[in-house]
């Protein structure tokens, strides 16, 4: 008997999509991966970038850079570039606003686009197919009348309890509810989503908290896999740190959905000596809001990835209060570098680390916890170290290695089953 074949599908190349593809590689299972633009910059089609004004060549490189996908052992990669490099093109100039596009309703283009695509070419001589959140309602019910298995992958919380936390958050910070987009998805999109999970077969997710979204919609435990990412162990590692200066840093979308509206109150009331507070990544809250904490911390808009190593390691600690989180895979790569973390139940980080050995896990929107473990942090050096060497170690334990062999010995039993 032959080995089954799978397919996955994604819209770009997330490091645990990546993980995903090379899982179903190692296991000789990956017939074909299909996604949106599969960049490499010495093939011909993306020679014509070469044409564009050097403002727009710059920037659009730099956006498909981020989409290199690398062929595992030779497996084929299907792409269907066209929509999403239009896509890119008028999200990085005026002409989308000029059209009356947001960025959602261009994204979702993709989405739909892609996910009719695999539907219509992509469903022959498939055991199962593998796809993520808005990339699999159309497929999933072709694959159904075909009697092809439908392997989900949710790397968010399913959207009703996101929706019923960030509503709750619109309603304590009506200053901020117009950046809160969750709360703002259009009818036929949550159609999708709803369908999509109905349709699956089996689930897959990061965290215990999106396996907990998914029960209170009344889905079969038994049907959802929890399988936690890995740590980068191998490209983020401890540096030393150049200065004796407590530095509290959080990374990622700095927006009311991570709770850092939390995180600068808490920093605010402290008010400690010789300590810094530094935010790095793309400021998400209303224009101007951000402004009237210019004084008490750092803000640093973008930073590219391999770069993040030099700013994990000049931190004390990574502060990620989220508020509802698939994962946040900061975590680990703060963990990675030594560096312990504050963070909250609803991210993935009672999945990978223990309260109160390589970091604390704390309520969310809880300005007094905040400030007692960032307090504790600042008065407790030598312990905070111990704490960070125990997350170096944890970290290693979470690599992508064990998410791959994880992953692909879960989906085997599944196909063995179906069998």
């Amino acid at each position: 008997m032959s080995n089954p074949r799978i397919s996955i599908v994604h819209h770009i190349n997330p490091s645990f999509a990546r993980n995903a593809a090379l899982a179903f590689t190692e296991a000789n299972l990956l017939k074909e991966i299909i996604t949106s633009v599969a960049y490499d910059p010495e093939a011909f089609i993306w020679r014509y970038c070469n044409l564009l004004p050097k403002k727009f060549r710059s920037e659009i490189a730099n956006e498909l850079s981020r989409r290199t996908w690398v062929s595992p052992n030779g497996v084929p990669i299907q792409t269907y570039p066209s929509k999403e490099v239009i896509r890119i093109f008028l999200s990085r100039t005026s002409l989308a606003s000029r059209l009356g596009f947001s960025s959602a309703q261009l994204l979702a283009w993709v989405y739909v686009s892609l996910d009719r695509q695999v539907s219509e070419h992509h469903l022959k001589d498939l055991d199962a197919i593998y796809s993520y959140e808005d990339l699999a309602a159309t497929t999933f019910e072709k694959a159904k009348q075909k009697g092809i298995l439908c392997l989900y992958d949710l790397p968010i919380p399913f959207y009703q309890m996101t929706r019923r936390i960030m509503s709750q958050e619109a309603e304590r910070f009506p200053d901020l509810a117009s950046v809160i987009q969750t709360i703002q998805e259009p009818a036929w999109k949550i159609e999708r989503k709803e369908q999509e999970v109905k349709l699956a077969d089996y689930i897959f997710v990061a965290s215990s908290i999106t396996k907990q979204s998914l029960l209170e919609i009344g889905v079969e435990s038994e049907k959802v896999s929890v399988i936690p990412y890995g740590a980068p162990v191998d490209s983020f590692k401890p540096q030393p740190k150049n200065d004796d200066y407590f530095r509290a840093l959080f990374v990622g979308r700095v927006s009311p959905r991570k709770g850092v509206h939390y995180l600068l109150q808490a920093w605010q009331e402290l008010r400690l000596s010789d300590a810094e507070l530094v935010l790095v990544g793309s400021n998400l809250f209303p224009a101007g809001w951000l402004e009237q904490y210019k004084d008490i911390c750092c803000h640093i808009p973008s930073v590219p990835h391999l770069l993040l190593n030099q700013y994990y390691s000049s931190a004390s600690v990574l502060v990620f209060p989220s508020l509802v989180e698939g994962f946040g895979l900061v975590i680990l790569e703060a963990m990675a570098c030594g560096i312990p973390v504050i963070t909250t139940p609803n991210t993935g980080g009672p999945d990978v680390f223990t309260d109160g050995m390589e970091g604390f896990i704390i309520p969310i929107r809880d300005v007094e916890a905040l400030k007692e473990k960032l307090e504790w942090c600042y008065s407790h050096p030598q312990e905070l170290a111990k704490m960070g060497q125990a997350a170096r170690r944890k970290a290693e334990q979470f690599n992508w290695g064990l998410y791959r062999q994880q992953l692909a010995s879960r989906v085997q039993e599944i196909l063995a089953d179906q069998r």
